[in-house]
């Protein structure tokens, strides 16, 4: 990889030769203006307005304008001469926990590559220190025509180093929460634990970009002259009016793309029919339950005959009583169940003077 930028670390004492070289790398697709009648690439020339004739890039040097329109020159002399330590130097000014940092300071990596086999060593510990402290070193370095705050920390066996945008150039996050009282339930928050927990985590290493594919595969479409693949249509999106209701689908949905039960069938909620309806359109059934429910029908239907045959016997049997008849069955009734009494009666005296002997 090129260096960007050539220098040492400062450690105390301790000097440590570097090379300063980009961790990260940019693939996202980049287009040139064109002349929409024609084709015609559209190119930004460099002309010095004096002159009124275009320069080349070797003719082009720095320049600080003043308040008053007049330009100050600057020469890359000019800067190395800046009474700076950090001129060309990584000064380490600080160890502090990792938690300390906040990310909203977090800009452009960098890796330190050792510069030869003499840095080999104080790279080394610095390496090792690093990692047993389980901190990351404050920097302060210059770079490009200014003086930055930098991190330095241990990505596997090379040290890397994040530039850091210097407290001041953080704004407050001042008018952006909302300004209006909302109360937050027990259950919303259970919902929202359960739809963290059903997402889960991801390998960073298998996300990409999904955009720049879709890209690559318009501009491949139109270089072979077919018609570039339409997108999807998107999902409406609504003002959300129900957020358990949005909640729960989001939990539901994440189970379904990870091919999870969902419960949708206690979950789901049906209308319940008419009263009237139901009472006067009974439910249709299939012909194993049709013949069934017949069966059930014909047999309780014998037993209410059965039950019916008796009962007209006896009120026919009844009717042909004569009245004196009725009289002289209810006395004999009468007789035999007093007599029935007396004899309970008797009965219970005997067993209790039996038990208190």
């Amino acid at each position: 990889m090129r260096s960007i930028w050539n220098g040492a670390i400062s450690f105390g004492l301790v000097s440590i030769p570097i090379k300063l070289v980009n961790a990260t790398e940019n693939h996202s697709i980049s287009f040139r203006q064109i002349h929409t009648e024609d084709g015609g690439r559209i190119r930004y020339r460099k002309v010095c307005e004096l002159e009124d004739r275009e320069v080349s890039q070797s003719e082009i040097g720095k320049g600080y304008e003043d308040a008053d329109g007049t330009i100050i020159p600057i020469t890359d002399e000019d800067l190395s001469h800046l009474p700076l330590p950090t001129a060309k130097t990584i000064e380490i000014v600080a160890f502090v926990p990792t938690d300390r940092i906040d990310p909203l300071q977090m800009d452009a990596a960098y890796y330190l590559q050792a510069g030869g086999a003499p840095a080999a060593k104080p790279y080394t510990l610095l390496r090792e220190a690093l990692k047993r402290s389980n901190k990351v070193a404050i920097t302060k370095y210059a770079l490009r025509g200014r003086e930055r705050l930098g991190m330095l920390r241990v990505v596997g066996e090379a040290i890397a180093m994040h530039g850091l945008l210097w407290p001041d150039e953080v704004r407050a996050p001042e008018g952006v929460a909302p300004d209006t009282d909302v109360t937050v339930r027990d259950k919303e928050l259970d919902l929202a634990d359960a739809l963290m927990d059903t997402l889960g985590e991801v390998d960073l290493e298998d996300l990409h970009d999904e955009y720049r594919e879709a890209v690559e595969e318009v501009v491949a479409a139109k270089a072979a002259g077919e018609t570039p693949p339409e997108s999807p249509s998107a999902a409406p999106s609504g003002k959300v009016l129900d957020l358990m209701a949005a909640l729960e689908n989001s939990v539901r949905a994440a189970k379904e793309s990870r091919g999870e039960p969902t419960g949708r069938e206690k979950a789901e909620v049906r209308q319940l029919p008419d009263r009237k309806t139901a009472r006067t359109a009974p439910k249709q059934t299939g012909g194993k339950k049709s013949t069934s429910t017949a069966k059930k029908t014909a047999a309780s239907a014998k037993k209410a005959t059965k039950t019916t045959e008796p009962a007209k016997k006896s009120a026919s049997t009844s009717r042909s009583s004569t009245a004196s008849t009725s009289k002289s069955t209810a006395s004999k009734k009468t007789a035999a169940t007093s007599k029935s009494t007396t004899k309970k009666t008797a009965a219970k005296k005997t067993t209790a003077r039996k038990r208190s002997a």
